[in-house]
């Protein structure tokens, strides 16, 4: 049986078309000849540069493909993406698996990782598995470089500022006077450094009589430490007691002296002894002229024995 060319022309038409869908296919992550795929979905805010016929992986062996990445239709996730990817054997995991994309390679590749679970229920095709990212070498190094990139920044901003302010404010007279300054300090600084020396040299000289000093200082402080321990062993409750009572007393005799008791009392505040020794005073005084002026009156005496004819007053008194 003769093939005509045009049968052999459709028979090749065919197999291309057929070859062109297998490949199809084959480059989004499904394998025709390999039957029904089980296929999953995974949601991100960024899936970091993974695309379509990425693979998929567990344990570090290639079990599927990304099928699909699509943005999310539901407009409360507006913006999230959901990846379909496939696992083409028969590998179960729990529904509290980890879809985590990561680097494949330093040239910036990204595949799909399955952190498989094996607790709770079994994950189904079409379920939903929690997605993660993890970071690689160079967003790392990116996210830590990024903060020191600012500092870094604001501090040369900053010395910028600081070496401007310097500028306006060292100008040819101000700095002429730090040099002044600068020159003063050196003085002061060579004057102490001698009056250092004068003090060394002088403690030096002194050393015998500073330690002599200090041994005076010890031995006075010991005195001082004994006496103090005589006066704490020392009966002052009963001198101050004594004293006490010496005060009282002493008390008792002024109250008696203010009340006009006594004989002290009297005499300060009685007014009849106070006009009696008045007048006695002025009668004393008045004898004492009387004697001074008239001796002969109060005393008589003879050198040969002549008889005292006693008190005779004056012819006037007679007289009178």
């Amino acid at each position: 049986m003769k093939i005509s060319r045009e049968l052999k022309t459709g028979i090749v038409a065919v197999g291309v078309i057929a070859l062109f869908i297998w490949g199809y296919n084959f480059l989004k992550g499904m394998n025709l000849f390999d039957g029904p795929l089980k296929t999953y979905y995974t949601e991100y805010n960024n899936v970091q540069g993974l695309n379509t016929s990425s693979e998929v992986t567990i344990n570090g062996v290639v079990v599927g493909k990304v099928i699909s990445i699509n943005f999310n239709q539901n407009p409360n996730k507006k913006g999230q993406l959901i990846v379909e990817f496939s696992i083409e054997n028969d590998f179960e995991f729990s529904k509290n698996s980890i879809a985590k994309i990561y680097s494949a390679s330093l040239m910036g590749g990204k595949s799909l990782a399955i952190v498989p679970s094996y607790e709770g229920e079994i994950a189904k095709p079409g379920d939903f598995i929690a997605g993660e990212i993890e970071s690689d070498i160079f967003s790392t190094v990116t996210e830590k470089l990024n903060p020191l990139q600012a500092k870094v920044e604001n501090v040369i901003v900053s010395a910028d500022s600081l070496m401007t302010g310097l500028t306006d404010v060292l100008d040819v007279k101000s700095r002429n006077n730090l040099k002044s300054t600068i020159a003063q300090l050196n003085e002061t600084v060579a004057n102490f450094k001698q009056i250092s020396e004068s003090v060394n040299n002088l403690v030096k000289t002194n050393d015998e009589k500073l330690s002599k000093t200090l041994t005076n200082t010890e031995v006075l402080t010991k005195n001082l430490s004994m006496l103090s321990d005589s006066l704490v062993n020392a009966d002052i409750g009963k001198t101050i007691k004594n004293l006490e009572t010496s005060i009282a007393s002493l008390s008792s005799i002024i109250n008696n002296i203010e009340e006009g008791n006594g004989t002290m009392g009297k005499l300060l505040y009685d007014e009849q002894m106070y006009t009696n020794l008045t007048n006695a005073s002025k009668e004393l005084e008045e004898l004492m002229r009387e004697i001074k002026e008239h001796p002969k009156r109060f005393v008589h005496f003879s050198i040969f024995g002549k008889k005292d004819k006693g008190y005779q007053p004056p012819s006037s008194e007679v007289k009178e």
